[in-house]
């Protein structure tokens, strides 16, 4: 589990030492676009929180992703006294590691952002787990912000679902965002700052691939950093 590999800050130096695990080859699964979503709304920027699984994976598949300004680590589903890192890993705080994306709906719509996720950056069908992940810490949810949100969520996954697309039906949450609170900094921007360490190696790095190969119109190279805001 990730959990064992990554203690802490410190952790991370004695991470880059371990031998690197061959990374899996890329096997995206792009799924059908949504038969029902949202409309600019006059162009002003959008947020809604994704949990799946490790948020080091999902931030780093969304950081490439053109139209998102800014994905943000953390936790989402608990309160505010417990959203650290250390309290979320016992798994008992009713928090999920989140990603909370900022995005511009002129350049990609909620429903696409919603097609990147169930296609590329998790594996929907699984409960309270993903990869080497377990416990409700890893769950699949989705945080809204508002009722048309939700509507749209529900109804994509429910679409996926009628159309068998999984082979198993999907387990993803849709919940309103209670609140979302950031991760440690060190955790933020962690694929890209750190693509040799092995968890990131074997987990997350086909993620990114997958997306450039299943979605090239919406990859960019030079991923959205929260550190440098490029």
């Amino acid at each position: 589990m990730r959990g064992m590999l990554l203690g802490g800050a410190a952790a991370l130096e004695a991470g880059a030492a371990l031998l690197i695990i061959p990374a899996r080859a890329a096997n995206p699964r792009p799924v059908p676009a949504p038969t029902a979503d949202l409309a600019a709304s006059g162009g002003a920027p959008q947020s809604v929180v994704l949990s799946g699984g490790c948020f080091w994976g999902v931030q780093g598949v969304f950081e490439h992703v053109k139209g998102v300004t800014r994905a943000v680590s953390g936790y989402a589903g608990g309160d505010k006294k417990t959203a650290d890192y250390e309290s979320v890993s016992q798994g008992d705080t009713g928090h999920a590691e989140s990603v909370q994306l900022t995005y511009d709906p002129k350049q990609i719509s909620f429903g696409h952002v919603l097609q990147i996720f169930f296609s590329v950056a998790l594996d929907p069908t699984e409960v309270d787990r993903q990869g080497p992940d377990q416990g409700t810490q890893y769950r699949s949810e989705v945080f809204v912000s508002d009722a048309e949100q939700a509507r749209v969520a529900r109804a994509y996954i429910a679409q996926l679902d009628a159309a068998h697309v999984f082979a198993r039906p999907i387990a993803t949450r849709v919940d309103m965002l209670p609140g979302f609170y950031a991760a440690e900094a060190y955790h933020q921007d962690f694929l890209a700052t750190h693509p040799d360490y092995p968890y990131i190696v074997f987990n997350d790095m086909p993620k990114v691939a997958a997306l450039k190969t299943a979605f090239p119109g919406d990859y960019r190279e030079q991923p959205k950093l929260v550190a440098s805001g490029s």
